[in-house]
């Protein structure tokens, strides 16, 4: 699949949207289109001309990446022929307000576009925690609702809140592991997850359900309980700038091998623990820059971007965003 970064293509990647909803503050009876999820996404974070409507904060960041020539037992993408991929990558926070601190108790986003031989891409579009949301677009859109600012108060009705947590119980198992795991100290110290169950397809045509983690070199840390409070407002962009102008920074990627009926199409629920792992290569970032001008600022990093050997799973939700990304795209790219 070819790069979507012009309009022309975002624009028809919208009209993949499904669905009819009613309008905001009604229950929605059908799955939700595109543009009533991003509609969600303005009212709680607002709106800013030309910037993205989720993951707004962000830093880009350039590099390479050297596949495992193991990783060739299940795939037969160019990103793992042993040879030097460069990246275009992006760490981001998720929402849509740019004045949330980076010590909000929310997941970060890695985003990296790999530019494979003969002009193709291979895009992951990655979470710092193991599962998603919602299993839905719908779950994924009734959170938007309920948490939606009352005007009354200033901050969203808890009541609300409460009935979308007993409505709703796939966005449990990631409110309990954000729960129990503070921010990361940088996004240096994070990993990443694909979230989603992908198709690795090798050279013999036979197709592997994986799962991925970028784990970095330095080792995962987090920020504690006192310091969640004491950070100020903005680090984790300066403190990447400062690693990768002292020394590369690294992540290896583990991928995780899936068996015949583990879960392929629900990102809120675990693979078992002891599926077999195997390191697939190594992501090397050797430079980070504020976003505005930069290299990442205008890439849609849309996740069903893919090479040949790699193909999606019928995940809901990941097939959402694609659509949803397509139309946050096109307001950006219009000015809106």
């Amino acid at each position: 699949m070819k790069s979507n970064h012009v309009l022309p293509q975002a624009l028809k990647m919208s009209g993949l949207a499904i669905g009819v909803v009613f309008a905001f503050g009604v229950q929605a009876q059908e799955a939700p289109s595109a543009d009533q999820v991003v509609n969600a996404l303005e009212k709680l974070g607002g709106v800013y001309p030309g910037e993205r409507r989720n993951h707004i904060i962000g830093i880009c960041a350039n590099g390479v990446f050297v596949g495992s020539k193991e990783a060739q037992e299940f795939s037969r993408s160019a990103l793992f022929s042993g040879d030097s991929i460069p990246v275009v990558g992006r760490f981001s926070l998720a929402g849509g307000n740019p004045k949330a601190p980076d010590s909000a108790k929310s997941p970060r986003g890695m985003a990296l576009e790999f530019k494979l031989p003969g002009n193709s891409l291979q895009h992951f579009t990655m979470l710092n925690i193991p599962i998603f949301s919602a299993a839905t677009p719908q779950t994924f859109y009734d959170a938007s609702l309920s948490n939606m600012v009352d005007p009354a108060t200033g901050k969203p009705d808890p009541d609300k809140q409460q009935k979308f947590r007993e409505t709703h119980p796939d966005a449990k198992p990631l409110g309990e592991f954000m729960a129990k795991n503070n921010a990361p100290i940088s996004y240096a110290n994070s990993d990443f997850f694909s979230v989603h169950t992908f198709k690795f397809i090798n050279s013999a045509n036979q197709t592997t359900l994986v799962r991925w983690q970028f784990v970095p070199e330095d080792g995962v840390k987090r920020l504690t309980d006192a310091e969640m409070g004491s950070r100020p407002a903005r680090f984790l962009d300066d403190d990447l700038i400062a690693k990768t102008q002292k020394g590369p920074v690294r992540w290896t990627m583990m991928l995780t091998v899936g068996e015949p009926g583990d879960v392929q199409n629900n990102p809120t629920v675990y693979w078992p623990a002891e599926r077999k792992k195997l390191a697939a290569g190594v992501l090397t970032l050797t430079s980070a820059t504020p976003q505005k001008g930069a290299d990442c600022e205008k890439i849609n990093f849309d996740p069903l971007v893919m090479g040949d050997g790699v193909a999606p799973t019928d995940d809901p939700i990941l097939m959402f965003r694609s659509p949803a990304y397509a139309t946050s795209f096109v307001r950006r790219l219009t000015g809106k």
